[in-house]
């Protein structure tokens, strides 16, 4: 069956205003997201935000059945939050780390993560350690094999980079995190929307993911994947009346599952909204939609890589949708802008971001153009028009 490129455009707003590039950043919402986000903000200013909550009760579980359909879960395993990094922090600063205990993680580790490795380093004692990459780009399996020892207390690893075009063996290091028995966090900040993802496949303890990004979800919200036979081990970093019961005047008990690493307060209607986009994300289905993400990437690959002055700066075996480049002579930032003026959108990553990376290849900045099964075939050649212009 040909992708129905026409009724993902129609239902996508957006695509009349831009050439949205920026799906890495946050994806263009489809309407019935934002339908269903909008309505329930309405009844919210209509009836009361308890009482609208209240209301909603079925369509707000709904969500975690969702997402454990998604994720190849159980609801149970599933906490909705503020965001990715939101949910990353609630399962990493649960982990009792003690002096010795060794953090392995890759050369491409987003700068939030990284930095929760340093503060934790400093606090406890723990040791963080980079493993190498490979001739390909991503993380040495061999490497990682040889580290393995009785200090080593997590793997963490990001599966898709926020630049790079990389996506790491996330399956492939789960099965040496199993063999050795320790404990696996997946960064699928990335990841999640855009491929198909199984965490009984990958073989991860922990994941987390954002609604905003390929999910095409709302704004502020997350989700949080803890295998189930590791709640009890994890006590989450802060607690409220949501995460745990005031039973007696000196005692509380934390809720058996992932729920307690959520709090009480949120976004009920992104939570809504989140619930929808993952329901019209799988009516494409992940197959599907990966499968057009990589051809239109590979597409603005080639067509980038001929013209002048433009080096195409990706790697890995696999590639994804984020596709990051820079331009002899001309700032990312320049390039960003000029691109504005034409309504297309792009973003600039920058060495803060993924400092190790950027610096082994000695780079500060790179234009990061992210596409999602909506974009259309003439976008890339229009972009590849305006990219061939400004470069002279």
């Amino acid at each position: 069956m040909p992708f129905d490129l026409e009724r993902a455009r129609h239902e996508t707003p957006g695509c009349v205003n831009v050439l949205h590039f920026n799906n890495a950043g946050a994806s263009l919402m489809p309407q019935p997201v934002l339908d269903a986000t909008i309505a329930h903000l309405q009844l919210e200013a209509q009836i009361g935000g308890y009482e609208a909550a209240a209301r909603a009760h079925e369509v707000l579980e709904h969500t975690y059945d969702a997402a454990a359909t998604l994720l190849h879960c159980s609801r149970d395993e599933i906490a909705v939050v503020e965001n990715a990094t939101r949910a990353w922090d609630m399962a990493f600063y649960s982990i009792p780390f003690k002096p010795g205990d060794r953090i392995l993680t890759a050369q491409s580790e987003y700068a939030s993560n990284y930095i929760a490795f340093l503060q934790i380093a400093q606090k406890t004692g723990a040791v963080v350690e980079v493993l190498p990459n490979d001739a390909n780009g991503q993380v040495s399996l061999d490497a990682l094999k040889n580290a393995i020892d009785g200090r080593v207390k997590l793997i963490a690893i990001t599966h898709a980079p926020t630049n790079g075009g990389l996506v790491q063996p996330v399956s492939a290091i789960g099965k040496i995190a199993r063999a050795a028995g320790i404990l696996y966090l997946v960064d699928a900040c990335q990841s999640v929307g855009q491929m198909p993802i199984d965490v009984q496949q990958i073989g991860c303890d922990m994941l987390s993911t954002t609604g905003r990004k390929y999910l095409r979800g709302p704004r502020g919200t997350g989700l949080l994947y803890v295998r189930s036979s590791l709640l009890a081990q994890l006590e989450p970093p802060f607690l409220d009346l949501h995460a745990a019961e005031w039973v007696a005047r000196d005692r509380y008990e934390i809720r058996p599952d992932a729920r307690r690493f959520e709090n009480w307060e949120g976004n009920v209607a992104g939570k809504i909204g989140l619930g929808v986009a993952i329901d019209y994300a799988m009516q494409w289905g992940m197959e599907d939609i990966w499968r057009r993400i990589k051809t239109l990437a590979y597409q603005l690959r080639t067509q980038l890589s001929p013209i002048p002055g433009v080096i195409v700066r990706d790697h890995g075996v696999t590639q994804g949708g984020i596709v990051t480049f820079t331009l002899e002579d001309i700032a990312p930032e320049e390039i960003q802008r000029k691109l504005g003026v034409y309504n297309i959108n792009v973003t600039v990553t920058t060495r803060s971001s993924t400092l190790l990376d950027m610096d082994t290849r000695k780079l500060t900045s790179m234009v990061r153009a992210s596409v999602h099964y909506y974009n259309s075939e003439e976008e890339i050649e229009r972009f590849c028009a305006k990219i061939a212009e400004i470069a002279g």
